[in-house]
């Protein structure tokens, strides 16, 4: 299998290909998306625990079979992911309503604060690494950027 080639410097006078930005943009935030990951790892939340506890915040209470779905996991996965959030006290689980069989999980006032100091660590890193990084011109491209990228997926 060839090696992945490195993404080379773009020629700032020539009109980068779309195959050549697609690239570029691709790798850029796979490293930008890896540094915010490893950014909040004092937090002891695993990337999947984070993943659950924000869809339980912005989805509300869920199955361990919803979750594990979501989440494409295994179900035995997800018990796993739930057991240990469970022993941290950022979720907790109650009753199904609708099937008193099954058990619905759902954030605790815990989670959502562990999950605003994780959000809050990551912000705060990339606000702090444009501030030394970048003069007052580039912030602008990057702001540009922001709006470009926001509209080619769709905001």
């Amino acid at each position: 299998m060839p090696e992945p080639t490195e993404a080379r410097p773009v020629d700032p006078r020539a009109e980068p290909t779309a195959e050549q930005l697609a690239t570029r943009l691709t790798a850029a935030v796979s490293r930008l998306l890896r540094r915010l990951r490893t950014t909040s790892s004092e937090s002891l939340l695993t990337p999947t625990q984070r993943s659950v506890l924000a869809r339980l915040e912005g989805e509300g209470p869920a199955t361990t079979a919803a979750l594990a779905r979501a989440e494409y996991v295994r179900p035995q996965s997800m018990r796993l992911t739930l057991g240990a959030l469970e022993g941290q006290g950022l979720v907790e689980r109650a009753p199904d309503p609708a099937d008193g069989r099954k058990s619905v999980i759902s954030i605790t006032e815990t989670g959502l604060t562990t999950l605003a100091a994780v959000r809050a660590a990551k912000h705060n890193w990339l606000a702090e690494a444009i501030a030394a990084e970048l003069d007052g011109a580039e912030r602008r491209t990057v702001a540009e950027a922001a709006e470009l990228l926001d509209r080619l997926v769709g905001k």
